[in-house]
């Protein structure tokens, strides 16, 4: 099964997986996808406010972001690791329980990121935002780093997200019956 969608003026078939028997989501993956990376980065920013520094989750985001950063002129972004590297120093870091990893997962950034993001100007993107836990791990992070949330981005608001007036995104993704139908 899968659902059809237009983004960022791009068509695209989207496979439905389980979450579990009465939940299906949509999956969104940007990755070898130039063309749907390129035309949404280009299409967030004409919704972006002024910002200074990009910042995203490993590792979906990294490619939004990259473009992101690239067409902006070549500014900063950060990607939150999933696990601390040994060249981070004085880690900061905190959880996420996302809906589609199966168990509680680590963000982390070390202090040479963390500079990038101290009194600064700050836009978070993400591929997909759904039940906002990644969302909120990431704004932990940039508090304590020092930086100053501007916007909240996503090429998707799946679900609920879709009605939040705290983020801006290109278009709605439903959520899926087990028999591929949308959620009411």
């Amino acid at each position: 099964m899968h659902y059809e969608m237009k983004i960022a003026g791009l068509t695209r078939q989207l496979p439905l997986c389980p979450i579990n028997d009465e939940l299906y989501i949509a999956a969104f993956v940007m990755f070898g996808d130039v063309d749907i990376t390129e035309a949404a980065a280009k299409e967030l920013l004409t919704k972006a406010p002024d910002f200074d520094v990009i910042v995203t989750a490993e590792s979906k985001g990294i490619p939004l972001a990259y473009e992101m950063a690239r067409l902006s002129g070549g500014k900063d972004y950060v990607v939150f690791r999933k696990a601390a590297k040994l060249y981070m120093q004085n880690i900061i870091e905190t959880s996420v329980d996302s809906i589609t990893t199966d168990h509680v997962q680590t963000l982390c950034i070390g202090e040479k990121e963390a500079s990038l993001i101290k009194g600064r100007r700050v836009l978070i993107v993400d591929d997909v935002i759904s039940t906002g836990e990644s969302l909120r791990s990431m704004e932990k992070l940039v508090d304590a780093a020092g930086g100053n949330i501007v916007c909240r981005m996503a090429v998707l608001a799946e679900g609920e997200a879709a009605g939040r007036d705290d983020i801006k995104y290109l278009e709605k993704l439903p959520l899926f019956n087990a028999d591929g139908s949308i959620k009411e």
